[in-house]
Formats: structure tokens, C-alpha cells, sequence
């Protein structure tokens, strides 16, 4: 049964984001607003649009959901297949688990590390400038 709403949602996902859709959609409101004048701008006029747009929207958000769940979950763990075989610190492997503040505090120390790199970095240029070896900044 999963396999069979994941293709569907993932089908009807990519549809609804075609231009193609669009289109038809801006149609249908076109056709709509044109058929105001012959039913007189009635309640069951304005129902239409409302019940038809109500329901398609409630319909997606649950197939959205699902298709960017998947893509997520794939996503993520392609990320950590790649961190795993790689030089890169296993510690981050699943690190989407952890909460708002271990997040805040995980990136903290990951812009520290950048920071302190960063410096590093140009402590090595500012050094090689000083010997002759780069031009100087700006140039």
C-alpha cells in the first residue's frame, strides 16, 4: 500500500507543479469568473469556487507532505552515507533528530570552527605576503 501511494502522491505532485496545471487552473477561475454575469453572482456561484478550491487544497497539502517527507528522509540519508564515507565527522550522521537548541548549538560550533579556519587561513596569506611568495590583498 505504501508503494502504491508513494507513486501516486509523487505523480500527482509532479502534475500539480507543471506548468501545464497552472494553466488549466487559471482557466477553470477565467471560466468562473466569466459564468458570474449568467448565474448572477449567486451564493452557489461563489460555493463553486470555494468548495472546489477547499477541497484540491486539502487534498494537496496531504500528498505534498508525504512527497517532501520521502524526499527528506532520502535526502538526509544520502547526506549521511556520504558523511559516513568520507573523512567527515560521523557525529553529524542524524543530527536532524536533534532538538532546536542542540541544532543552534551544533551550528555554533561549526561557525566557530569556519571562523578560526577562516583566520588561519588568512594569518597563512597575510605570512606569505610578508616573504614576497602572493601579491598583496586587493590586488
Amino acid at each position: 500500500m505504501d508503494h502504491i501511494f508513494a507513486r501516486f502522491a509523487n505523480r500527482i505532485a509532479h502534475i500539480a507543479g507543471s506548468p501545464l496545471t497552472f494553466l488549466a487552473c487559471v482557466a477553470v477561475v477565467i471560466a468562473w469568473a466569466i459564468a458570474g454575469p449568467f448565474f448572477g453572482y449567486s451564493e452557489t456561484w461563489q460555493l463553486l469556487i470555494n468548495t472546489g478550491t477547499t477541497i484540491v487544497t486539502f487534498l494537496m497539502v496531504f500528498l505534498i507532505q508525504n512527497t517532501q517527507n520521502r524526499d527528506g528522509v532520502a535526502l538526509q540519508t544520502k547526506l549521511d552515507e556520504l558523511i559516513r564515507s568520507s573523512d567527515a565527522q560521523n557525529e553529524f550522521m542524524g543530527i536532524e533528530k536533534l532538538t532546536d537548541q542542540e541544532l543552534t548549538a551544533l551550528h555554533e560550533r561549526c561557525e566557530a570552527a569556519a571562523r578560526k579556519g577562516h583566520a588561519a587561513l588568512e594569518q597563512t596569506r597575510a605570512e606569505r605576503r610578508r616573504r614576497g611568495h602572493e601579491p598583496p590583498a586587493g590586488d
